[in-house]
């Protein structure tokens, strides 16, 4: 979720325990990890509607092959929030974009609907309250879809596994607070690591990434985050 409620703008509180709240915005009533200090809830689908369209509009647009490029692009839109559970298929969603226009091996409509539609089950809070940030899942995610991995897969489970675990070691060795920025990043470049190493694909990437979104996080790491520079 973000930093603070997208109704009041206060500030949120994490639970310590799961409670079932009514989202203010659709009025159905789900488990949640978070209210903010006026008793606002927002479920995760109302919290993460309106990046979706942001995303399928630029993946089905553009002609990018750098993830990072195409991350910042959908990052930049006032509809997706510094914080939230849209990050969970924002990755995925900008490697399959980057991947399918380097070696166009995917039917990119389905495949975006599949890592949109996976990303989604991928609740918020998820990298603190279940210890498996949502960013390193979404780009399982992409590779299980690249791959047609299914329960039944031999390599392709293996591969999407690990594809998952090598983000999430690299997302962990920065600490916490959580940043979905920060963690976006770190996993794209992990996941394009991984590409290159293990399928013998790699993908263009930034030589150079900057954030511009250090304003808008009241935990940023600053100085200690790779990717911090006051001069944005």
């Amino acid at each position: 979720m973000s930093d603070f409620c997208i109704l009041c703008k206060a500030p949120l509180k994490y639970l310590d325990s799961p409670k079932v709240m009514r989202c203010e915005i659709c009025g159905k009533s789900f488990e949640g990890h978070a209210v903010c200090e006026n008793g606002h809830y927002v479920c995760d689908a109302c919290h993460a509607s309106p990046a979706e369209g942001v995303v399928r509009s630029v993946v089905l647009n553009s002609s990018s092959k750098d993830p990072v490029d195409i991350a910042d692009e959908i990052m930049a839109s006032s509809f997706v929030h510094m914080h939230g559970p849209e990050h969970h298929f924002i990755v995925g969603a900008s490697l399959l974009c980057a991947f399918c226009n380097t070696y166009g091996e995917a039917d990119l409509e389905n495949a975006l609907n599949a890592v949109i539609s996976r990303g989604k089950k991928v609740p918020g809070g998820f990298c603190g309250m279940a210890g498996c940030c949502g960013a390193a899942v979404s780009a399982g995610i992409f590779l299980s879809v690249i791959l047609k991995a299914t329960p039944m897969s031999k390599e392709e489970w293996a591969l999407s596994n690990r594809m998952t675990s090598r983000c999430l070691e690299v997302v962990s060795r920065l600490g916490g607070p959580r940043c979905c920025k920060r963690d976006s990043y770190t996993t794209i470049l992990a996941a394009a690591e991984f590409l290159r190493e293990e399928l013998g694909k790699p993908l263009n990437i930034s030589d150079e990434i900057l954030c511009s979104h250090f304003g808008e996080n009241a935990e940023c790491l600053k100085v200690e985050c790779p990717y911090f520079t006051n001069s944005c």
